[in-house]
């Protein structure tokens, strides 16, 4: 199915992504300046080309089969590489202009990069910054299918898959809680202190070998009660009473209503600013790494 995606009008793309916005013949119709018998027979093409129902047409509406919602996700992915390669070869070689796309954590660390970006759009007031927030699952996953340019990975990754540059920032792993609750007071946390608590965690946390050989054998014994990739999500659970969020510092500094507390053994995080090996980047991307590198060489 995907294989045959890839050699698929860009036009019918949109068309297919129109319809499911719209969820309507009629409104993508009008929305794309077409008749809607052309826009029928486009879609029916599609689906006789891929082999799969695409819609549910009801008597109100057109929704998506899981097919559909499969082929829209790729779609949009599709469209947004297209749109980011044209604006790339577009810009013209006299200066530095376009876009760069990085996936980030949350993390102060993103600091160090943002400003490099300031620097360098100091010089060419042309190139625009976009983030995109995410854990290393999301960002991963972008940056393998060329949506974004950098990734900032918080923790392990595949180190063979990637090439990347240590950023001389680091986070400290500690647990969000309520200022008013009964742990607030303590100065440290250990994972005794964490026996028959409610646990609210990252969804990667499992996923981060030295925070799962902080808990060691005790994380059998752990009560996880929900997971976020998020933090001000998190923070929002565990100002409801949902449980305490085990966390990275500096992210949530609203110091009235929660507290943060490190955990003991103390548990820091290293953070990396990940590429794709072989990575052909545009002229915008390219400087943007080399300022990245002079900020960090001083």
């Amino acid at each position: 199915m995907l294989i045959t995606v890839i050699y698929m009008e860009i036009r019918v793309l949109e068309y297919f992504l129109a319809v499911a916005r719209e969820q309507s013949i009629s409104g993508a119709a009008k929305y794309l300046h077409l008749t809607q018998p052309t826009l029928s027979r486009q879609l029916k093409e599609l689906e006789e080309e891929l082999g799969k129902q695409l819609f549910e047409r009801g008597k109100r509406k057109i929704t998506l089969t899981d097919d559909g919602v499969l082929l829209r996700k790729r779609a949009e992915e599709i469209i947004d590489l297209v749109q980011k390669t044209e604006a790339e070869i577009g810009s013209s070689d006299e200066y530095i202009s376009g876009d760069i796309y990085i996936g980030a954590g949350e993390t102060e660390g993103i600091r160090s990069l943002v400003s490099a970006a300031n620097k360098m759009k100091s010089k060419h007031p042309d190139v625009r910054l976009n983030i995109e927030s995410g854990d290393a699952v999301d960002v991963l996953y972008k940056l393998d299918k060329g949506l974004i340019d950098f990734g900032l990975i918080l923790g392990d990754f595949d180190k063979t898959k990637y090439d990347f540059m240590k950023l001389p920032a680091e986070d400290t792993w500690g647990l969000l809680v309520k200022a008013n609750s009964n742990i607030a007071e303590k100065e440290y946390i250990t994972p005794d202190d964490l026996l028959n608590k409610p646990i609210i965690i990252s969804r990667q946390v499992f996923r981060n070998n030295e925070l799962s050989d902080w808990f060691g054998p005790k994380i059998k014994k752990m009560n996880f009660v929900a997971t976020c990739n998020l933090i001000f999500n998190g923070s929002v659970m565990v100002d409801e009473g949902m449980g305490f969020a085990l966390t990275l510092d500096r992210l949530i500094t609203n110091y009235e209503k929660f507290r943060f507390i490190p955990l003991k053994p103390e548990l820091k995080i290293s953070m990396h600013l990940v590429w794709k090996k072989y990575q052909i980047f545009s002229k915008a991307a390219a400087a943007f790494l080399n300022e990245v590198k002079e900020n960090i060489n001083g």
